[in-house]
Order: C-alpha cells, then sequence, then structure tokens
C-alpha cells in the first residue's frame, strides 16, 4: 500500500529505529508498503521505515533504471568502508532539494531480507550512497546533518521558500 513520505521537520525523521527481532506479517508488510511508496515516488531510489512513519530497522533500496534490483535491509550495518565520496543527494523527505553530501566510496554492508536470510554486500557507488542514506534515516539522521552548519541553514531556508510554494 502507498504510504504518504513524511517531510522535514516532522519529528519522527530524528528517531533513533528499533532493531527488527522477529520476521514476521507485520515487518513483511512494511518491507511491502517502502517499495510501493518508493516506486511510486517520482525519483526515489530508497525509503527507510521512519520516512512511512514506521519506527523499525528497516530500508528498502531499487537503484536500477528498470526497477528490476529490489534490495530490503533489514537491521543494516555497515562493516568495512574506505575511500571518500562528494555526490549530490536528494531524498523524499526533502522533495525538490539536492545538495552534496561526502560518503564513503566503497562499503561493506551485513543485513537480512524480508525472509529473514542474512546477506552481506560490497558495493561503491550510487549503491554505496544510498545505503548509507537509507542507514542514516534509521538512526535518526538527515541527509542536511551531514553539511556545515552555514550549507545547511541554506539548503532548510530554501527548502522552507519550497514549501511555502506548494502550500
Amino acid at each position: 500500500m502507498i504510504k504518504n513520505i513524511l517531510t522535514y521537520p516532522n519529528p519522527v525523521l530524528k528517531k533513533m529505529c528499533k532493531k527488527v527481532d522477529k520476521i514476521d506479517d507485520k515487518i513483511r508488510k512494511i518491507v511491502v508498503d517502502l517499495f510501493d511508496t518508493m516506486y511510486a515516488s517520482d525519483n526515489g531510489c530508497g525509503l527507510a521505515a521512519p520516512q512511512i512513519g514506521s519506527l523499525y530497522r528497516i530500508t528498502v533500496i531499487d537503484t536500477s533504471q528498470d526497477k528490476s534490483d529490489k534490495l530490503c535491509l533489514i537491521n543494516p550495518t555497515i562493516i568495512k568502508q574506505s575511500g571518500d565520496f562528494m555526490g549530490m543527494e536528494g531524498c523524499l523527505s526533502f522533495p525538490g532539494v539536492y545538495e552534496k553530501v561526502k560518503r564513503f566510496e566503497t562499503i561493506t554492508f551485513e543485513a537480512m531480507n524480508e525472509n529473514g536470510e542474512v546477506y552481506q554486500r560490497e558495493c561503491d557507488g550510487l549503491l554505496a550512497e544510498c545505503v548509507q542514506h537509507e542507514i542514516d534515516h534509521l538512526n535518526g539522521i538527515l541527509f542536511v546533518d551531514k553539511m556545515s552548519p552555514l550549507r545547511r541553514n541554506r539548503l532548510l531556508t530554501k527548502f522552507r521558500k519550497i514549501e511555502k510554494i506548494k502550500i
């Protein structure tokens, strides 16, 4: 089911998510809702549970053009990282706003899928950037929190202007 995506400054976006202890129908439904909502958005390649109001450590990602590389990450952790990368990021909770953010260039993460299977994957490029962005969401960290205070204030001012225009 397609859910509303929470936008800044909704306080849920800044909350730490709780670990998933058991994969059950409730958790699987959140995963389905996340994929449905992400695919229904204009340009999202990742969505974390708190963005739809659920405070579980669940995120979904698909960086492919044809929506053929679905990844479900439950209780994800980055177990290895290297290099630096400065890329342009956006966020479905900040519609229309893009800014450069520093991330690790290559990461290895471990997570569970919706069937409870634990897996690891090494990645770089857009996928590594997306995984780091979504894990930040699970920790109550927004991409604007990664910016200098000056850049963050400029971006938030710009975002507030965009939101006023929509109203």
